[in-house]
């Protein structure tokens, strides 16, 4: 049993991650869809928290996990120079830490493939679902987290049948009905097809532009 309720937790996580690239705001008002995740960029995010943490220590290594290795070097070098020069005064170690978290996330990003539009202000609010799986995360525990989000799919898909089955009904009446018919049965269909590939496959953090521009997609 318990492992029966680890795989359902794994499961509904990875829905979540899902619900983060494809959601609907129908189903997911709280989960609007980024191109990338977004909270990477803030001052209260988890790169520049590490960042602080890894300047206060002087320990290089606390942030390289957030960069690719072939941008080690670059990092390297900016922390360096950042250590040197926030010695100096109060103003320049606010400049100079400033420095090197728009280079660490610049980096960070374009390593996502992601464009670098500058450090959002520590109150940026970000998506909820993003903010709910750090707190998972945290905490040490995904239950809440699973449940919550098990339940929102459930009830997208549930939603989506019965307007799917509500306007079958009137197929025949006249095109106008058979064309509301069709755009709710391809939006059902789509939309468990999304759930679905995102809980049967093993996708990266974030998917490379290359392979999302080679998906195979289902069309109607």
């Amino acid at each position: 049993m318990k492992n029966k309720n680890t795989i359902i937790i794994l499961s509904s996580f990875v829905i979540l991650i899902f619900a983060m690239f494809f959601g609907d705001n129908k189903l997911f008002p709280f989960f609007l869809v980024p191109v990338v995740f977004a909270h990477c960029d803030t001052m209260n995010g988890p790169v520049i928290k590490q960042a602080q943490k890894a300047l206060d220590t002087g320990n290089v290594n606390l942030i390289l996990i957030w960069v690719q290795k072939k941008d080690e070097a670059e990092i390297k070098k900016a922390f360096e120079r950042t250590l040197s020069v926030r010695k100096l005064n109060p103003q320049a170690k606010e400049l100079a830490d400033m420095y090197f978290f728009e280079t660490l996330v610049r980096v960070h990003r374009e390593g996502e493939g992601a464009p670098y539009t500058g450090i959002k202000p520590a109150d940026t609010v970000v998506e909820p679902g993003i903010d709910a799986a750090d707190k998972a995360i945290e905490n040490g525990s995904v239950d809440h987290l699973a449940k919550e989000i098990s339940t929102l799919v459930a009830n997208g898909i549930r939603e989506r049948f019965k307007d799917v089955m509500e306007k079958k009904k009137h197929i025949n009446e006249s095109v106008d009905a058979g064309r509301e018919y069709v755009e709710s049965y391809v939006t059902f269909i789509h939309y468990v097809e999304k759930l679905h590939l995102a809980a049967s496959e093993h996708s990266e953090h974030h998917e490379s532009p290359a392979k999302a521009g080679t998906e195979k997609k289902h069309e109607h």
